[in-house]
């Protein structure tokens, strides 16, 4: 009989095999899978959490999947499902393992999550859809540019991002969402916010913003990311693509991680569910660049508690009206 327990270190002789495909697997075992800090971090409220937690699947001493679950800078808003391993064709492994991960931390609170799955991946796709009850929203796609020797852009206009950007950051990303997909994607200042325990994630960030000196309004964010020093990713956010520069943005990026790297790769992020998504995808395209993943983007939320009071003043009980001033026994 199978069973789902979280992910201990003595699993560790057994995880190899299982992750042996990844690039990065060395950083994905030490940050990920078994961080020493790890017992105490599930002890954590959920609004606290600030690692991955990993789970697995176990049918008698066999490990048969494990998942892994990320908290975003707002984990009591939004979590991610950042891993996901199973054995060729088990789906059901899958859903089960997804739909333990699901329940367990919407049980904590959790509002909504979110996963990403390759477009290449249709039947896992299935899965999350049809049994999972998850939604897809859209989709992003990574961009591999080539290398430039000496990029040009106007360095007067950037300067390293403050925790008091934030709220200028946050607007800037809700402004740039397509209007259908703010309710569910739309952001707060904290999640932007640099956390305290940074130096513990499972991948180092570097923010940086594009800034008018006369007003001194925020018109671009770069987020630099990588998880292994050798594979950096660009996402650039900002609402009105006309009144910057993409090429300055991504020059900028590819500035920063030079004087860090000498040899690397780099990748930049479009996002459909942006305003200036499709531009950029266009713009790319037309400069052959190749587009080296698709990712399709799913969402699961629970649906809003509606702080304002009903103003009807009548309402239903076992299909009878009464009056809002009646007291109705619990």
């Amino acid at each position: 009989m199978s069973r789902i327990r979280k992910l201990y270190h003595f699993d560790k002789k057994n995880m190899p095999e299982m992750i042996s495909f990844l690039n990065n697997q060395d950083a994905y075992v030490g940050h990920v899978m078994f961080n020493p800090l790890l017992p105490l971090h599930h002890l954590l409220p959920l609004r606290f959490k600030f690692l991955p937690e990993s789970y697995v699947l176990k049918d008698k001493k066999e490990i048969k999947g494990l998942i892994t679950v990320a908290p975003t800078r707002c984990p009591a808003k939004r979590l991610e499902i950042l891993r996901l391993f199973f054995e060729e064709n088990c789906y059901e492994d899958a859903c089960e393992l997804i739909q333990f991960a699901v329940s367990k931390y919407k049980a904590l609170g959790a509002i909504s999550f979110i996963v990403r799955v390759d477009d290449n991946l249709p039947d896992l796709l299935r899965v999350f859809v049809a049994k999972c009850g998850f939604s897809q929203l859209s989709y992003e796609r990574l961009w591999k540019l080539p290398a430039v020797e000496n990029p040009d852009f106007n360095e007067k206009y950037f300067r390293e991002f403050r925790n008091a950007d934030a709220a200028q950051v946050s607007a800037l990303y809700n402004d740039s969402l397509m209007p259908h997909f703010r309710p569910l994607l739309s952001s707060t200042p904290g999640e932007f916010k640099d956390a305290a325990f940074r130096g513990l994630s499972y991948f180092n960030e570097y923010k940086y913003v594009a800034e008018d000196r006369a007003n001194k309004n925020i018109t671009a964010c770069i987020s630099i990311k990588t998880s292994d020093n050798m594979n950096y990713i660009l996402d650039i956010i900002h609402s009105l693509p006309e009144e910057n520069n993409i090429s300055a943005l991504i020059n900028f990026g590819i500035s920063r991680i030079q004087k860090r790297q000498k040899k690397f790769n780099v990748f930049v992020k479009t996002k459909k569910y942006t305003l200036s998504g499709e531009k950029y995808e266009q713009i790319f395209m037309e400069h052959r660049l190749e587009c080296v993943q698709n990712r399709i983007v799913l969402t699961n939320s629970s649906a809003k508690i509606i702080k304002e009071q009903v103003r009807t003043g009548r309402f239903t009980v076992l299909n009878q009206f009464c009056d809002g001033s009646i007291n109705v026994p619990g």
